[in-house]
């Protein structure tokens, strides 16, 4: 068995390399059971010291030079060797015990796909209710958030991997293609909630509430907004 852990990065030479350390120890829990894995990164066009922190960190760095999270995913998986791919964003914080969880369910045989519940790294109220709401609605539908999906490679690779017209939502996207895949081979999309994964807050810090709802808001009423970036302003304006 050999596992593929891809991160997508545009700018994220602040909060990388913590990032990069954390997956890499919780990769532990794979080399424990004798599976090889590598780690790569998608320097998504970055200006900054991205690539150079990735590389240092030992990562297997490949470029995309289009802007986008859903194109940046796939450039990672179309250099991956691995049987299973997991994605975890670049502000996001693995731990060792949700990467056993996700052992195990590979191990299982009946796993196709799953995500994790989020939770934020600082207490912010309004935010955790909507963190809440997301993470009920998760587990009830099968959806997988974008900043942590694990899949079988083969799967991935059916379905044509992430939507590249997308420039948000795509997760969801992939969530209701894989469900379908799912459906049809009799295996299953599982959302892990043991050990959640802890993920940054700074879009609450550096966006209002009204920011959010506004896009939310824009997106309900125009689904074509989600394909284009000046609409998806809040991934794409590069603030960090």
């Amino acid at each position: 068995m050999k596992i593929s852990v891809i991160l997508p990065a545009f700018n994220e030479e602040r909060l990388l390399g913590g990032t990069l350390a954390q997956v890499k120890s919780a990769m532990a829990a794979f080399t424990r059971r004798r599976w090889e894995s590598e780690l790569i990164v998608c320097d998504n066009n970055s200006t900054d010291r991205t690539a150079e922190i990735a590389r240092a960190a030992g990562a297997t760095v490949v470029f995309e030079p289009i802007n986008q999270i859903a194109r940046a995913r796939n450039s990672g998986a179309a250099a991956a060797t691995g049987d299973w791919l997991i994605f975890v964003d670049a502000d996001s914080y693995p731990s060792a015990e949700l990467f056993v969880d996700v052992a195990e369910q590979i191990q299982s045989g009946r796993c196709l796909a799953g995500g994790s519940t989020v939770r934020m790294d600082e207490k912010r109220l309004l935010a955790e209710f909507f963190i809440w709401v997301w993470n009920c609605s998760s587990r009830m539908g099968g959806w997988l958030a974008g900043s942590f999906i694990f899949v079988e490679a083969a799967a991935f690779r059916k379905i044509g991997g992430f939507n590249n017209e997308l420039f948000a939502a795509e997760e969801l996207d992939l969530s209701k293609r894989l469900k379908q895949l799912a459906r049809e081979t009799g295996r299953e999309i599982v959302i892990l909630h043991r050990y959640p994964l802890v993920t940054s807050a700074r879009k609450m810090r550096l966006y209002t509430i009204w920011d959010h709802l506004k896009l939310v808001t824009h997106v309900a009423f125009n689904r074509r907004a989600l394909n284009s970036r000046e609409s998806c302003t809040l991934w794409y304006d590069g603030r960090r």
